[in-house]
């Protein structure tokens, strides 16, 4: 079980919950309470946009048009999509 902490910026505290790696963190923290703002959880639409800040993770199909390569290469990534593989700290984005 990996333990995530997602940052909502500098005024808002930040929120954890533990996902196992085999459930996207979008379902993990929904799961647990956690909001994450979501649309289609298809990997389409964006909406669930966050950024890696620390750890490992695998990356599921998800479209270019919201994530092109230039943001994958700077750690963003759709939580709908994203399975931790160690323990992770995230950003909302805003």
């Amino acid at each position: 079980m990996y333990k995530v902490t997602v940052s909502r910026g500098r005024l808002e505290e930040s929120s954890v919950f533990s996902c196992d790696g085999t459930m996207s963190l979008l379902d993990a923290a929904r799961n647990q309470g956690v909001k994450i703002s979501y649309g289609c959880r298809g990997g389409g639409c964006g909406m669930c946009k966050i950024k890696v800040d620390e750890g490992q993770f695998e990356r599921g199909l998800c479209s270019k048009a919201v994530l092109p390569d230039s943001d994958r290469e700077l750690n963003y990534t759709l939580a709908c999509k994203t399975f931790p593989k160690s323990d992770m700290m995230v950003s909302l984005q805003t």
